[in-house]
């Protein structure tokens, strides 16, 4: 698998290589004059992803999946026309459209390999941001078919700012969010382990602004209680309620859409203070 990685990012680095070499700065400042409208692309997993539109076409989510909702499907709303003065200078346009490209089950890795991050990266223009937040599915050895060693996590983390940052992007990273579980004399403990340092090691090693969204969450998640997460914010349902869990379910990895209202809501708060900082600049 190691050497699989590496023939992965070598590709990677020669489309690097082949890529335009306009100075970024002049590109910035070409696109704010031709395009008003900031996109704010999402890449990661099952706890960011979007599930309703063609999440799964032909399939009415409102029958097959709700209540789950991905915190990305939500992180729209907080970008209204009338609080996007309060973004400035990290955002100068008159509109901001969220493009939530996270999937389930995908760790850094198969979102590379399945093309995903490529619709990004064509996509991707000067001044735009990429929100990167895996590790849910890089860590789970019980899935050699998603699993990424410490090593190779970093180096697709690597990856995604490089080349955002080629495209004239703004690349932000965040820890996983935190699960419901373990808990400990009523704290929320970290169940992620090495996957939510890796992260902060990466920010710092390449000079990214970042969010701590594991710890973030899981103080938050703390101050509102066990019962309360698990009831509210998590998908733990009872039976007969939901068309799409007639049995019910038990799950606390996946929020319902109060619980993702509440992970979007700490990523905006701390994603404006990044912006209106200018420190990705």
């Amino acid at each position: 698998m190691k050497n699989s990685f590496y023939k992965i990012l070598s590709v990677a680095a020669v489309i690097l290589v082949l890529a335009s070499c306009r100075p970024q700065n002049n590109a910035k400042k070409e696109a704010v004059k031709q395009n008003k409208i900031t996109h704010i692309y999402l890449i990661g997993d099952s706890t960011m992803a979007d599930y309703t539109g063609d999440y799964e076409p032909g399939k009415d989510y409102m029958k097959v999946r709700y209540p789950i909702t991905g915190w990305g499907q939500v992180f729209q709303q907080f970008f209204v026309k009338d609080s996007l003065a309060s973004l400035k200078p990290g955002i100068a346009t008159d509109s901001v459209i969220v493009s939530d490209r996270a999937h389930g089950g995908r760790s850094t890795r198969t979102f590379f390999q399945e093309g995903r991050w490529r619709y990004v990266y064509e996509h991707l223009q000067p001044n735009d941001y990429v929100i990167i937040q895996f590790g849910h599915n890089d860590g789970s050895e019980k899935h050699p078919d998603r699993y990424v060693n410490i090593q190779g996590y970093k180096e697709f983390l690597r990856l995604f700012v490089t080349q955002t940052r080629q495209k004239g992007g703004n690349p932000v990273i965040l820890t996983p969010v935190a699960r419901n579980y373990p808990w400990k004399d009523g704290q929320l403990q970290n169940v992620h382990g090495d996957y939510a340092q890796a992260p902060i090691d990466i920010a710092k090693e390449m000079n990214v602004p970042y969010i701590d969204l594991n710890k973030l969450s899981m103080d938050y998640f703390t101050q509102k209680g066990q019962d309360y997460v698990t009831s509210h914010y998590f998908m733990n349902l009872p039976a007969g309620t939901y068309e799409a869990y007639p049995n019910g379910q038990k799950d606390n990895t996946h929020f319902q859409p109060e619980g993702a209202k509440a992970a979007a809501s700490i990523v905006y708060k701390e994603f404006k203070n990044i912006i209106k900082t200018n420190k990705n600049k």
